[in-house]
């Protein structure tokens, strides 16, 4: 019986640590993926994984009654107590959100969000899963294999997938804002009006105390030994595309963005000096950057406008990049460099560092 029983919780701190593992790197992901088919995908594993977690409850109570039974557990608090706790906030704040119930609250004069209080808890959550698992030594086994794991493990993947159809079904039948949401869990702000966009950047970017004017304002194009010096005003060449900004803050908008192609730009000014390029790198007066495969460079804008109307400085005035098909990590603001590389585009950090 107590063999049993062991197996069973070492079973049920597996699948705990599964979908921990599995909500976390989706999470992540979907940050990256803007495409509404592959962002549609995550966003789906990701909730799943997070509902998941509600139907591992009874089974988790029977261990940790059985570890309480231990003396030496109760001496003084573990980080399994720090890990329920965020695990519950995670789970919260990630239901508030993809419900559309929770705004912003204030906390001393700033907004927070419920996907921010999320994000937070997860951040921490990782370190208190560190803490958690170090030296416990609960490795997968061949006995995990067995028809009778494979099948839980199967029972709970439908368990989850099925909790996530249920308030997925919730929020359409009350006619919660939730049931609006976007493929990548995000909520429209500001379609054809970029002056309700929100002004949001990327972790500690911020935007340039007195970014330089439409007038002002210039552009380094260099490949090689060349480089050439744009005014920012002169982008505008009239290439337009329709694009969603899907920001990683949980809002998107689509907007009719113009300005000048990146293979227009390369093609124009640097000729065959960029012959051997295998991506573009563009860089923000902040020092954040992106590098877009040169495949992507006719379809990746340096735009000036939106909605037809000039870039104001919170959105990157005077020129930005706009990256279609991709999350508004991307979209770089203030751009004020752009280098054809001989490099791959992926050897770059995941997210910027910046």
């Amino acid at each position: 019986m107590a063999r049993g029983l062991q197996r069973a919780g070492r079973r049920s701190n597996l699948a705990l640590l599964g979908l921990l593992l599995l909500a976390g790197g989706t999470g992540v992901l979907g940050f990256a993926l803007g495409t509404p088919t592959a962002g549609r995908v995550v966003a789906v594993a990701h909730g799943a994984a997070g509902l998941g977690l509600l139907l591992l409850v009874p089974w988790k109570t029977v261990v940790v009654r059985r570890a309480r039974a231990r003396p030496a557990a109760l001496r003084a608090p573990s980080a399994a107590y720090w890990l329920t706790g965020l695990v519950a906030v995670c789970i919260v704040s990630g239901v508030l959100h993809s419900a559309g119930a929770a705004g912003t609250w204030a906390t001393s004069g700033t907004p927070v969000a419920a996907l921010q209080v999320h994000v937070g808890a997860a951040i921490v959550l990782t370190v208190a899963l560190v803490a958690h698992t170090w030296g416990r030594h609960q490795r997968p086994r061949t006995v995990d294999l067995r028809r009778r794991t494979l099948l839980g493990a199967g029972a709970l993947a439908g368990g989850s997938l099925a909790l996530w159809g249920v308030t997925e079904g919730v929020w359409r039948l009350t006619g919660a804002p939730g049931a609006r949401r976007s493929g990548t869990g995000s909520y429209e702000r500001g379609t054809d009006d970029p002056a309700a966009m929100p002004v949001t950047q990327w972790a500690s970017d911020t935007v340039p105390e007195d970014p330089p004017d439409g007038a002002s304002g210039e552009v380094r194009l260099v490949a090689g030994g060349c480089e050439v010096v744009l005014r920012a005003r002169d982008l505008d060449r009239g290439d337009e595309v329709r694009a969603r900004l899907d920001c990683t803050g949980g809002w998107y908008a689509d907007q009719q963005w113009r300005g000048t192609t990146l293979q227009r730009l390369v093609a124009e000014q640097l000729g065959g000096a960029g012959a051997a390029a295998q991506c573009i790198r563009v860089t923000s007066v902040t020092g954040f950057s992106r590098r877009i495969p040169l495949r992507d460079a006719g379809r990746t804008l340096l735009a000036t406008h939106a909605a037809g109307r000039p870039l104001s400085p919170g959105h990157g005035a005077p020129v930005r990049l706009v990256a279609p098909g991709r999350r508004g990590v991307w979209w770089v603001k203030w751009v004020d460099r752009v280098e054809v590389l001989d490099s791959p585009w992926w050897l770059q950090p995941p997210f910027p560092l910046q």
